[in-house]
């Protein structure tokens, strides 16, 4: 099982956003027959059956063993993932494309970068469990609070100048990241790998009415 499954087939994201279909999907985490997600759930066997095989036709659940009971053969499952992601590739036809907007203030252009990232990384997954082979990445999150706008923008700014600088020292070929703080992935120049690099700097969410009463302040 996948600790994040990456959906891109348009009928595997219907699917999984169907009500039923998703809390089976959370049961499944762990292996069961379509007898023990009736109780589960709250629905007649046979009506789980047709949404198992609607699972299963789109490669969101698996086949774990099938157990003999008398006459009758009992087919355990389980999700092929933890936890499931669609990917904007579902959407392809309309999915954002962050060329359009290339403007580093952008939210638009941020939430561009986001589904790119979500595409991107859903095929790496995808291909580095196929080969059998560990996906090298690199991630950081964490939260800063600024007293001003000015600070947020001093050091955005400060932000850019510095992981430029080091892109200049590390890029193979010395060239600039510019003004996109982006680096483009894809085929490797030179036997060097190219990687992705995005940078991104949003609010926060708000977590409790105390924050917003603060805004209102």
């Amino acid at each position: 099982m996948l600790d994040i499954e990456v959906i891109e087939d348009p009928a595997a994201a219907e699917a999984s956003l169907d009500p039923i279909r998703t809390r089976i999907l959370q049961e499944l985490a762990e292996p069961g027959s379509a007898t023990q997600l009736a109780v589960k759930v709250g629905l007649p066997r046979q009506k789980v059956n047709y949404h198992l095989k609607a699972l299963e036709r789109h490669g969101l659940v698996e086949l774990v063993e099938e157990r003999k009971k008398g006459n009758v053969t009992e087919r355990v499952l389980r999700a092929t993932a933890a936890s499931y992601v669609i990917s904007p590739v579902a959407l392809a036809s309309v999915a954002p494309d962050p060329r359009r907007f290339s403007d580093r203030f952008s939210a638009f252009w941020l939430l561009a970068l986001a589904a790119r990232t979500v595409q991107e990384m859903g095929t790496l997954i995808a291909g580095a469990a196929a080969a059998k082979k560990k996906l090298a990445s690199f991630a950081i999150d964490g939260e800063i609070t600024f007293r001003s706008a000015a600070d947020r923008a001093a050091f955005a700014e400060e932000l850019g100048v510095a992981v430029t600088r080091l892109v200049d020292k590390y890029h193979d070929g010395g060239a600039a990241l510019g003004g996109t703080a982006a680096a483009s992935s894809g085929a490797s120049v030179g036997g060097a790998r190219k990687h992705r690099l995005v940078v991104v700097l949003h609010p926060a969410l708000k977590t409790n009415t105390s924050e917003k009463e603060q805004d209102n302040d």
